[in-house]
């Protein structure tokens, strides 16, 4: 009787003999995570104890239930049935959540009632078979795994930009890896077009791509961030285009270190707890407000707060400005000198002359236009603008960024309402060369340094201030083609059409001489 009752222990009710197995050597975090995968998955039952047998995938009669076009892992990992975060499955037939593996759980309560039996742990890709409480190794259950968690090598990197790639999603669609839509979930397109034209900086893409160059973050912003990136470069993808939802909203209930799976502490969420609900997916904002936010973020939590500490994005995005105040003006005020300062800037503010106010002879608005070298002048460390509170001053960069963040003060606040400029800035796709209308900064060598850019992403508002819709246009390196970008729809463009747009947010490569 006592052999008996220990192997009903070990194995559960369901007539078999399921008492441990050799199983085949598992790496060593897999192997440290079993005591945590049981003691996650302690059933109410005490006497009961949790199998640990394995079996391959020919021995499971289940395996072929699989459904992977109902497998969506882009939403937040949370119990369909509780909300729960902690310890989720996700049923391998119909793609919902369940919390635990254990008799009493929502897991297995579903594989129960609808005759789900194939159940993937998010947290550590492993994949059981309820209610007979084995687990399955096999192969075939890769590909699941690889898009619940993309990993690319230090190779898989050094590869992306060297050739044209195309990949195949389940319902036989080609899309290209890298230029993939997102989704707009309610009014978050504002988001969508800052990660794609963000992620067309490829050290900051490379970066992302790889966990264990961030590993020691804790911030959930960072992780989920890089989630996302590999998302979006995903090459074995089962569909074409990707949801920001972990990344806008969801909570944290685990994150991705070291290509091994660990819990992470709280339940704050992403996105919306960082910014404290002011960048949300229900109301439109600023790609502006949301991408400086963004890199600022990053760059915190990267250093650990240390704003002047080195990041990845400082080394991408940021340049310097000399900022000369003028005596008896703003900050000058009490000065009988100039007041000279060094700032370090992330991105460049340009201003667009005043629009018309009155039609022209033929009872028709002109659309002015305006030459993007003329607004650079701003930082030419001659043209004086005037302030109430800032007073008098004068602009130089003195240091060129690596990728250069341009943005087009197109709107106008007042106490009343928001004013759009429609003003047409006229700019070069490639091979904007700022000597032309700002002093150079010089290099090491006393030589001028190099200050030639090639336009990299566009973001464009069409519609009214306060509404309309924003869009993005990149250019895929590898094919030299520019690709317009609204939220699903990606589709290729001319590059004169890029000119030709209403441009708000601009990223400029710098080419190396």
């Amino acid at each position: 009787m006592k052999r008996i009752r220990d192997e009903l222990e070990e194995g559960g009710d369901d007539g078999e003999d399921t008492r441990e197995q050799a199983a085949p050597e598992e790496p060593a975090a897999a192997a440290e995570a079993q005591p945590e995968d049981e003691e996650d998955d302690k059933p109410l039952m005490s006497h009961y104890k949790m199998s640990r047998s394995v079996r391959k995938g020919a021995e499971c009669p289940y395996l072929d239930t699989i459904s992977r076009q109902n497998l969506d892992f882009d939403f937040e990992k949370c119990c369909s049935v509780t909300l729960s975060g902690h310890n989720v499955y996700a049923c391998l037939v119909c793609g919902k959540y369940f919390q635990g593996r254990g008799p009493s759980t929502q897991a297995y309560t579903h594989a129960l009632e609808a005759g789900h039996h194939m159940f993937m742990k998010v947290e550590s890709g492993r994949v059981y078979c309820l209610p007979d409480m084995y687990e399955v190794q096999d192969r075939s259950l890769a590909d699941i795994q690889y898009v619940l968690n993309p990993t690319f090598t230090a190779e898989d990197v050094s590869k992306l930009d060297g050739g044209v790639s195309w990949a195949r999603a389940l319902d036989g669609s080609e899309y290209m890896p890298g230029l993939v839509g997102l989704n707009n979930m309610k009014q978050n397109d504002y988001a969508n077009v800052v990660v794609q034209a963000l992620i067309r900086v490829w050290p900051i893409r490379d970066f992302f791509l790889r966990p264990e160059n961030y590993a020691s973050c804790q911030s959930l912003l960072v992780q989920r961030f890089g989630e996302l990136v590999r998302k979006v470069w995903n090459p074995r993808a089962f569909k074409g285009q990707v949801s920001p939802h972990e990344f806008m909203q969801a909570r944290g209930s685990w994150l991705l270190a070291r290509s091994s799976w660990h819990a992470a502490a709280g339940s704050c969420r992403a996105v919306m707890s960082a910014s404290s609900k002011r960048l949300i997916i229900d109301r439109q904002s600023d790609p502006l407000e949301f991408l400086s936010w963004l890199v600022n973020s990053l760059h915190l939590d990267l250093t650990g707060g240390k704003r002047k500490k080195r990041s990845v994005i400082t080394d991408c995005l940021q340049g310097e400005l000399e900022v000369v105040t003028e005596a008896g003006t703003g900050k000058a005020k009490e000065a009988i000198k100039d007041v000279i300062d060094h700032v370090p800037f992330l991105m460049l503010g340009l201003d667009l002359p005043a629009a018309p106010l009155f039609k022209d002879a033929l009872e028709k608005v002109i659309i002015p236009q305006v030459p993007i070298f003329d607004i650079l002048r701003k930082f030419d460390g001659q043209l004086v603008h005037e302030d109430i509170k800032a007073g008098r001053r004068r602009f130089r960069v003195t240091r060129l960024p690596r990728f250069m963040v341009l943005h087009v003060r197109r709107f106008l606040k007042n106490q009343f309402f928001v004013e759009k400029n429609p003003t047409i800035v006229n700019f070069p796709v490639k091979n904007l060369e700022l000597a032309g209308c700002i002093p150079v900064p010089k290099g090491p060598d006393s030589q001028p340094a190099p200050s030639k850019y090639d336009l990299v992403a566009n973001v464009v508002h069409e519609g009214k201030a306060g509404a309309g819709l924003y869009r993005v246009h990149i250019h895929r390196k590898v094919e030299d083609v520019w690709y317009e970008v609204q939220d699903l729809r990606v589709t290729e463009v001319l590059p004169q059409m890029v000119a030709l747009s209403e441009t708000y947010l601009q990223v400029y490569e710098l080419k190396e001489q």
